[in-house]
């Protein structure tokens, strides 16, 4: 699970109804928007996954997202450092999920990374949030769809 883009919907030109702003890093514009819904969705789909977060954000989406959406720490995908290109998530994401069937849910999917879903011999499913809007019920329902038929 990524953070902007998904959970924060950052290109919003406005706080999105529904949302609430953080001031995480003060001075940073705009501030970090989260949806208390989505802490109820993430924990829906946390029944039927393993859900880890896949974001630039790392340990800091534990330290400041978790808490605000009633969420346990969860694992995390490690990325080269900050600022580094999109695609390059897609080797940490392989190395992170093995075998294993996999949801990704982003707001960059790369050429890189539908390549990686298509060419995997394990079910690999890509879910792509718009950056001003996040993450929606109907991709929650995507979601959950998908790994019922797993």
């Amino acid at each position: 699970m990524d953070v902007d883009g998904v959970l924060n919907p950052f290109a919003a030109h406005s706080c999105p109804e529904g949302y609430r702003e953080y001031a995480f890093f003060p001075g940073e514009e705009p501030p970090v928007r989260l949806c208390d819904a989505h802490g109820h969705w993430l924990a829906a789909l946390g029944r039927d996954f393993e859900l880890v977060w896949a974001t630039g954000w790392e340990d800091q989406a534990n330290t400041f997202i978790a808490p605000v959406l009633n969420l346990p720490i969860l694992p995390i995908v490690r990325f080269p450092p900050v600022s580094f290109d999109p695609a390059e998530k897609v080797p940490a994401i392989d190395a992170f999920v093995g075998d294993l069937p996999a949801a990704w849910v982003d707001d960059a999917h790369t050429p890189e990374a539908l390549v990686w879903a298509r060419s995997r011999t394990a079910p690999a499913l890509l879910v792509t949030s718009h950056p001003a809007h996040g993450l929606t019920t109907t991709m929650v329902e995507e979601l959950l769809r998908w790994r019922t038929a797993l």
